[in-house]
This record gives C-alpha cells, sequence and structure tokens, in this order.
C-alpha cells in the first residue's frame, strides 16, 4: 500500500535517492522545516527520501526495519521499511510504517502532532482515536538508544 501511495506521489515530489548520509540529512530538514523533533525518525540506511509540497505527501525507505527505543519515554518503537505520511506545520498525519509497543502488543501510530497552545507536549494517535501525549524533548536526538 505505502509503496502506490509513494508512486502516486512521486510526479513533482523532491527526490533524494543512494547517499545515505544526504537522505538523513533530508529527513533531518524535513523533521524541521515541519517543526518536529529531530529525533522522531531515527532511521538508519536510508535510501530514498521524498517530498512533494504540493499534496504534503512524504515517505522515507530504509534498507531494513528498524526498532529503536526511547529511553526518556521507555517506549519501543518499530520502522518499516516505508513510512510515510502527510506533513504540515506541527503534524504528521496519516502515517504509515510506524508502530509503538505497548505492554505486550504493536499497535499503530498513524497521526503525530504537537498542539501550538502547548509546544512541549507531543501526541501520538491510532487509528482509532486513542492517544498518548509525551514531552517533546523526550524526541531529542540524544535522549534515545538503538536496537536491532
Amino acid at each position: 500500500m505505502a509503496s502506490q501511495q509513494i508512486a502516486t506521489h512521486r510526479e513533482d515530489a523532491e527526490i533524494f535517492k543512494g547517499d545515505e548520509s544526504l537522505c538523513k540529512l533530508k529527513s533531518l530538514e524535513l523533521l524541521d522545516e515541519i517543526h518536529m523533533p529531530r529525533g522522531l525518525l531515527p532511521l538508519e540506511g536510508l535510501e530514498e527520501v521524498g517530498y512533494n509540497r504540493t499534496t504534503g505527501f512524504v515517505w522515507l525507505r530504509q534498507k531494513k526495519r528498524k526498532d529503536h527505543f526511547f529511553r526518556a519515554i521507555r517506549r519501543n518503537v518499530s520502522y518499516e521499511k516505508e513510512v510515510t505520511a502527510f506533513v504540515e506545520d506541527h503534524r504528521m498525519k496519516r502515517l504509515t510504517g510506524v508502530k509503538s509497543k505497548e505492554f505486550f502488543i504493536w499497535v499503530t501510530i498513524s497521526d503525530i502532532y504537537i498542539d501550538e497552545r502547548d509546544l512541549t507536549k507531543i501526541t501520538f494517535a491510532n487509528p482509532t482515536g486513542i492517544s498518548r501525549t509525551f514531552p517533546v524533548s523526550a524526541f531529542e536526538e540524544d535522549h534515545s538508544s538503538t536496537k536491532n
């Protein structure tokens, strides 16, 4: 499904491929542009980053799925090989490819946003509308650890 969405939004998109360090830089620039914390997408082995500014659609492709542990909130998060979203200021919506482990089950994350009335909090919601809010500071680059 993600690959179909990517194909739909490729035309007129800015696409960066191949160079892992360039793709990582572009993913960080994207997070900066939409005012989200830089540690939110700790992806490795990035092969492609695309951004269609007209539609707001973004995709990130990495070589393999990545598991990441955010120490500050004590949560495991899994990032599939393809992560997609529609982005706008302080928000990633219709997100695909991201799951968080809650107790013993993996929960799909479909929306991430920072409420402009309180820029210190970031909220993660699943498709059923259930959400959890954490400090934005928990998602800065130096507050987490990686595991595969």
